[in-house]
Order: C-alpha cells, then structure tokens, then sequence
C-alpha cells in the first residue's frame, strides 16, 4: 500500500515531457454512468477539476456516457486530445480503462473507485465504510424505532463498504438497531429512489441512508415527504431535502482529485500504485449536523470514533 504522505512529499511514476512555462496541464475525465447533474459523485469530481482549474492554472475536458456511447470511446477521445493525465470515474469505467492503458502504454490514467494492477494506471479509493461508520453512530443515537434503512445503487462490493459501515457503527452505539436494505442496482432513477424509501419506511425505518447517486435523491425526498430522517452521501445534500437531511457522509473525490493534480504541476510527476483515502486523509467526513441537535455526550462519542481512524476531532 503507498503510503500517502509520502507520495505527495516524493512523488513517483512515470514523468513526462517538461512543458514550456506558457503550456497548461490538461487533464481529461470520463465520467461516471449518470454523469453531471448527479448531485453526487461525479459533481464531487468536477468540482475538485474546477477548483484545479481556477487555483493551478490548469485545462480540462470531460466526457459523458450520455455523448460517448461507451466508456471506451470517451476515453480513447480523451487520450488522443494528448491529456497529460486521463481520469476514469467509477469502478464500471475500469475494464475500458484498462484496455486504453494497455493500448497506450506511455500515458498515465488514473482510476477511481477501483483497483488496477496495471503499471501506468494509479488507483485511487476511498475508505467509505470509515465515513459510514460515523453515519451509522448518528442514525443509532436519533433513531426513535431502532430501524434504519439503507438504499444501495448496486450489490456490488464497493456499495457494500457503505452498509456494512453504517451497520456496525449503528451497532456499536445500539446493537439493537435493526439496518432494513435495499439495491436499486440504478444510480439515476430518484423515482426509484423515492419508492424504494417509501418501502422501507413502511418497515419502520426512520432515517435512510442512501449510498445510490441521484436514485439516492429521491429517498432522501421521500424521507422529507414522509417525516422521517435521511442521511446524504459523497457531497453534501442537505439542500435537497433540508427538513429531513440530518448530515452526508462526504466523498471527497475532489480533495483527492485537487491533491493529485496539484503534486503533478509540482513535480511533474503521477503517484503510482494504490492510494487509499480515508478519515485521517480527508477523504471522507461527516458534513454538519442539522435540523437535530447532538447532546454533549453524543458529540464526544463521534469525535472519539473519529479520532480512532486518525481524524481531528470537531
């Protein structure tokens, strides 16, 4: 495992060509299936391109699903537009990515939310089940049933990290508390979203937790519609259902995509390898507590389960 501190401090990986001083960086990203306008994940993404854009002076493109048809071809465009570094954005992207890296061996990719052997491709992921485990401590100490809900986009290992860390940090406040689950296996349908809540609300969950992109939206509506708590993710939501949203578990995809870019203009060099972010790194964080208020107890619980996982407390 690469150690993070150090990668940014050193640098590593393949260097490319050194650039004139009036030569910007580009940097291309394929975005993930739902693309922008998802309220989550890949807006989390470009924001932190954005934010690289205005702070480092630096160029990017994009491309969707939705224009490219598939994977491979937004990518195979994004490396031809000579991107010094091109983004995939989600573990669907990786069997293309890969392909791309093999075909170019001389560029460097990076994919998130995924793993990759592959020398020229650096992974970044992300410790959700640390975030979650916070999330799971906050529905336990404010849920009045003892049952949560939680609506995941797809059964697949990755959306697992989120409910089995929700569950154990609900666990670990209550071990009474009963976790209600659902997939959707569809991260932009909030119609499906708002349906499948109203499911587990009727099973008496009163906070959902939803790990689900913009499907995930739509529960977190419904959870408003119907009076009880939700709990947002990968940014903060609750402005898409402030009467219900009692806190997100935050994704820090643009920290981790600013970071890299910023150690790239520096040194003009990509970590290689596997880096994780979690709690101790910023990858992951529990945004505000609203509408519901945290005695003084329960505030220090969360801060030592926060400083157990290597972050500050609040």
């Amino acid at each position: 495992m690469t150690v993070l501190c150090f990668i940014f401090l050193t640098g590593c990986g393949q260097k490319p060509a050194q650039k004139e001083a009036t030569e910007k960086i580009k940097i291309g990203v394929m975005l993930s299936d739902v693309g922008l306008g998802d309220q989550s994940f890949s807006d989390s993404a470009f924001r932190g391109l954005q934010k690289a854009r205005n702070e480092l002076g630096i160029q990017f493109d994009y491309r969707e699903l939705a224009d490219s048809k598939t994977y491979g071809k937004g990518i195979e465009e994004l490396v031809e537009e000579g991107n010094d570094i091109v983004i995939g954005l989600g573990f669907m992207v990786q069997e293309d990515l890969e392909k791309a890296a093999k075909k170019y061996p001389k560029q460097r990719f990076i994919l998130i939310d995924a793993v990759s052997e592959l020398e020229n491709i650096t992974s970044l992921t992300f410790k959700e089940d640390e975030g979650s485990y916070l999330a799971g401590a906050l529905a336990a100490m404010k849920t009045e049933s003892e049952v949560l809900g939680f609506v995941g986009g797809a059964d697949v290992p990755l959306i697992r990290k989120f409910l089995d860390g929700f569950q154990k940090g609900a666990n670990s406040v209550n071990p009474d508390v009963r976790i209600e689950s659902v997939f959707a296996e569809n991260f932009g349908d909030d119609k499906l979203g708002a349906r499948l809540g109203a499911e587990l609300i009727e099973k008496q969950a009163d906070i959902l937790y939803a790990a689900a992109g913009f499907t995930g939206v739509g529960v977190l509506k419904e959870a408003q519609k119907q009076n009880v708590y939700g709990i947002g993710v990968d940014s903060d939501q609750f402005f898409y259902a402030e009467k219900a949203v009692i806190t997100s578990m935050l994704k820090n995809v643009d920290v981790a995509i600013f970071e890299i870019v910023k150690d790239f203009k520096k040194t003009g060099k990509v970590p290689k390898g596997h880096i994780e972010f979690g709690i101790a790194e910023n990858g992951v964080a529990l945004a505000p507590v609203r509408i519901t208020e945290l005695t003084p107890a329960e505030q220090g619980k969360l801060d030592s389960m926060k400083a157990q996982f290597g972050g500050a407390a609040k």
